[in-house]
């Protein structure tokens, strides 16, 4: 015996109402749909539906089976579109957004390289170091750096992402090293979007608010001004490992260099995601993987 026999049948004429409707929607006659519901019945030993000559409607069982059997179709629709969505080629409009400096760096080539593969594709990405919502602007995929606030979307780690703090050895030289968070009270620190620089302390994430003559909301001019010798900076990887390598940058305080945090593809939640944007996640993941910051 099929134990999935007659749900399709039941979840219809629950949504529909009428055995004759159900029967419609179904493709099948008003005879083949009460068999099946009479059948089912008989399986589960209880009875599903009040009937009348003009309507029908659920029973107290009935009205808890169907939640149920609801949920199972959409499970096993989920599992068909999964399986049947693996060697889909993208398609239709994509929107994303990212930070500016991130994503022209990173994000925007390889998304260039994504929809040269797949010309069915349309993309538009809005570059903004605002905190959009994904939902209310109509994003389909976000990318994010740093730690995740928002549980109303789901996240994918694309990258590892790793905050150094960091001065020239002009500045170390002209300044001294710092050897505790305490002494950074004595430096110049380069202020970038925020005043807050956080540190990893007695094993606990620490924040610290820091002071300099200097601030720009750009992670580039921050940079700039830390080889310049103006002061110490904290950065993400990717804007200083280059110059940590070179020796044009001097890593300070390793012992309390903050928890690593990561690059993340936000989306908002669903059963199931589209072709596109499952193969661009993964287009994204193993594009950042190949980049000598990532190495």
């Amino acid at each position: 015996m099929n134990r999935w026999e007659g749900l399709d049948e039941f979840v219809a004429v629950a949504e529909c109402g009428q055995f004759s409707a159900a029967a419609e929607r179904l493709g099948l006659s008003s005879s083949q749909v009460s068999r099946q519901i009479a059948r089912l019945e008989e399986r589960l030993q209880t009875r599903l539906f009040y009937r009348t000559t003009r309507k029908v409607a659920l029973t107290e069982a009935g009205q808890t089976f169907l939640q149920h059997c609801q949920r199972l179709q959409d499970a096993r629709e989920e599992a068909l579109n999964a399986i049947g969505d693996l060697g889909s080629e993208p398609k239709g409009l994509l929107r994303m957004t990212c930070a500016v400096a991130y994503g022209e760096r990173f994000i925007v080539p390889l998304v260039t390289a994504f929809m040269a593969r797949h010309p069915r594709l349309s993309v538009d990405i809005e570059l903004s170091n605002r905190t959009l919502d994904l939902v209310q602007d109509g994003f389909d995929i976000a990318i994010r750096l740093g730690r995740l606030p928002d549980s109303r979307m789901l996240a994918t780690r694309l990258a590892p992402r790793r905050m150094y703090l960091c001065a020239s050895p002009d500045y170390l030289q002209r300044y001294g090293r710092p050897h505790s968070l305490s002494e950074l009270v004595r430096h110049n620190c380069l202020v970038g979007s925020s005043d807050v620089w956080t540190f990893q302390l007695d094993g606990r994430e620490a924040s610290q608010r820091i002071q300099g003559n200097w601030r720009c909301n750009s992670g580039q001019a921050v940079l700039e001004a830390a080889l310049a010798g103006l002061g110490l900076c904290q950065l993400p990887d990717y804007y200083v490992l280059e110059h940590l390598r070179s020796g044009a940058l001097v890593s300070l305080l390793d012992n309390h260099q903050p928890p690593n945090t990561a690059v993340w593809a936000l989306y908002p939640q669903q059963r199931h995601l589209s072709p596109k944007v499952r193969q661009l996640i993964d287009a994204l993941r193993y594009g950042l993987a190949q980049r000598a910051e990532y190495a």
